[in-house]
């Protein structure tokens, strides 16, 4: 049975839980638009650990998500994940940020587009069927009242994840299911990463790199 603390750091919403085989013992996050994960990761990873009166030697892997999302974000949890398996020699398992999210979609009974919000009019998004099995993969795109045109005329579409709001402003479709205030979340990490941990399914510590899709791009001051 495998120990496995599962981090997400790809939004706003700073996640850890610890999972035994797919059963999530104790969740511990924190959705805060100031981005707090450098304060409050290492935080949320005592507590949980410390809850279920287990030490950080009996873990048996640590997963992340991978991306895409937040460029700080990522860098933060994928720097954390990598201490710790560094430190305690355990292997890493990487998360499809997007795949995770889809599963927060309970018993879907059509297509799943999990999308997170980019700039402007702009999302990161993947589709998959009601299996959780990947359709198309991620690719950023900008949104128009055309979009996902060929699913919606299939049957209902279920859209979760940050870039909801927009998208709801341009699709006028009776296929759509909006499932608003949701993001990516430790919660739903387990059954993908035990999945992993099974046939190890591991990555190389020391060379991975999240997934940001497109490159950080550095705004420069107004300041003179």
């Amino acid at each position: 049975m495998a120990l496995i603390l599962n981090i997400e750091t790809s939004t706003t919403n700073c996640s850890v839980s610890l999972s035994k085989d797919e059963e999530i013992l104790v969740l511990k996050e924190d959705n805060n638009a100031g981005y707090s994960h450098a304060e409050k990761l290492h935080l949320f990873i005592k507590d949980v650990i410390d809850t279920t009166g287990t030490s950080k030697a009996n873990i048996d892997a640590i997963a992340i998500s991978k991306g895409p999302g937040s460029y700080t974000g990522l860098r933060i949890g994928v720097s954390a994940a990598k201490g710790l398996c560094f430190s305690l020699d355990k292997p890493l398992i990487s998360v499809f940020t997007l795949e995770a999210l889809a599963y927060q979609v309970k018993s879907p009974k059509g297509m799943i587009i999990p999308m997170l919000d980019a700039r402007r009019m702009e999302v990161y998004s993947a589709i998959f069927n009601s299996d959780y099995s990947l359709q198309r993969k991620v690719k950023a795109e900008v949104l128009d009242s055309g979009s996902f045109n060929s699913e919606l005329e299939k049957g209902q579409v279920y859209f979760i994840g940050s870039g909801v709001e927009k998208t709801k402003t341009l699709i006028n479709n009776s296929n759509a299911i909006f499932i608003e205030n949701k993001l990516p979340s430790a919660a739903t990490m387990s059954k993908i990463a035990n999945a992993k941990y099974k046939i190890s399914d591991f990555e190389d510590v020391a060379y991975f790199e999240p997934y940001y899709l497109k490159d950080f791009v550095a705004i420069k001051s107004k300041k003179i």
